[in-house]
């Protein structure tokens, strides 16, 4: 199915993320869409801008004077080839943070050990960047439902990866069937088209392809949630998030089954109609159901046939009486068989009218 080949390509590219060379250094940019040729709504920070909003930040960290000043002498030289913006912000934040370090796991494992990123002694633009990225291991980790939060509460105008962020938030909606906001956040991510990395650029098409002919508690739309329901029992996730998503998709089932028994009872009415109406016409006539009254138009006159008037009529050969009431006995209770014995000992006697 379509949604297994792109959650495969998703996860390939994401785990590939680190051949791509630095923002800025892409070659032979493609051109966007007609549809999406318009002023973009954000712009991808440069190496200098980085550098700057960097460094502002060493100056006001109150760190161990060494690593200071590794983090300085690191950031810098020039990034190694494929390096990404967001993983050389972060590797100088975990040289003067040691709590960076915990957010490793973090996302293997529980986000209690994030917690101090809500704290207030970390800057915004610490607090950001490394958001960001445990936003971004989480989304590799199939970890969506955990992921979004991290990620909608991030400025795509102040962040220092805005392609990063728009396409795993992206990736979060379209996992989690958030229509509408899948689109937005993929249609802002095309709108650099030609400067973004290639492999956002490609899975970002194809999932906004995918998600915007997705119709609500559609066949597609059930099979979907029942795999995200998978997705979070392997994970462990049994909680009242993930029974929620069951109870909706028992509701939706429900709504499913109660439209085609509908349609199937429409169908049989309409057939039913139809077959009366050939009837009429001179068509092949159907036996009548049972459940149903006649609505014949004869007069209910039954035609008399001549049986005749001759003495002994209905008196039945030995043999046939015999086995007719053989299988009387056999059909019927026995005081069937007991009465009709009489009755016809009573016909021979001369003393039952027949």
């Amino acid at each position: 199915m379509l949604q297994h080949r792109l959650l495969a390509i998703f996860t390939l590219l994401l785990l590939g993320s680190q051949t791509e060379p630095v923002r800025g250094m892409n070659t032979a940019p493609t051109a966007p869409d007609a549809e999406l040729a318009r002023e973009p709504s954000w712009s991808l920070p440069s190496r200098d801008e980085l550098r700057r909003r960097t460094g502002d930040w060493l100056d006001s960290f109150d760190g161990d004077p060494a690593a200071m000043a590794s983090a300085r002498d690191g950031w810098d030289a020039e990034p190694a080839a494929g390096v990404e913006p967001l993983d050389a912000v972060v590797e100088v934040i975990r040289r003067v943070d040691p709590r960076a370090a915990t957010l490793e796991a973090a996302a293997t494992d529980s986000l209690a050990d994030s917690a101090w990123l809500d704290g207030s002694d970390i800057g915004s633009f610490e607090r950001d960047a490394l958001r960001l990225w445990l936003g971004r291991e989480l989304v590799r980790r199939e970890r969506f439902d955990e992921a979004l939060p991290l990620l909608a509460g991030l400025d795509v105008a102040t962040s220092v990866d805005p392609a990063t962020l728009l396409f795993h938030r992206g990736a979060c909606q379209h996992w989690l069937l958030q229509t509408e906001a899948a689109i937005e956040s993929l249609d802002r991510l095309l709108e650099r088209a030609g400067e973004i990395p290639v492999r956002y650029e490609r899975v970002a098409r194809l999932l906004r392809a995918d998600i915007g002919k997705l119709e609500d508690d559609s066949l597609d739309h059930i099979a979907r949630r029942m795999r995200d329901i998978t997705r979070r029992l392997d994970l462990g996730r049994a909680g009242p998030a993930t029974r929620k998503v069951q109870d909706g998709v028992v509701e939706s089932l429900d709504r499913l089954i109660e439209q085609l028994e509908d349609q199937q009872q429409g169908s049989e009415g309409e057939s039913s109609a139809g077959a009366g109406g050939s009837g009429g016409q001179g068509g092949e006539a159907k036996p009548m159901d049972d459940s149903r009254l006649a609505g014949g138009q004869g007069k209910g006159e039954v035609k008399a046939r001549d049986i005749g008037s001759t003495d002994g009529w209905g008196n039945l050969p030995p043999h046939a009486r015999e086995a007719a009431l053989q299988q009387i006995g056999r059909e019927f209770p026995p005081h069937y068989r007991e009465a009709i014995e009489l009755y016809f000992k009573r016909l021979a006697a001369g003393t039952e009218e027949r």
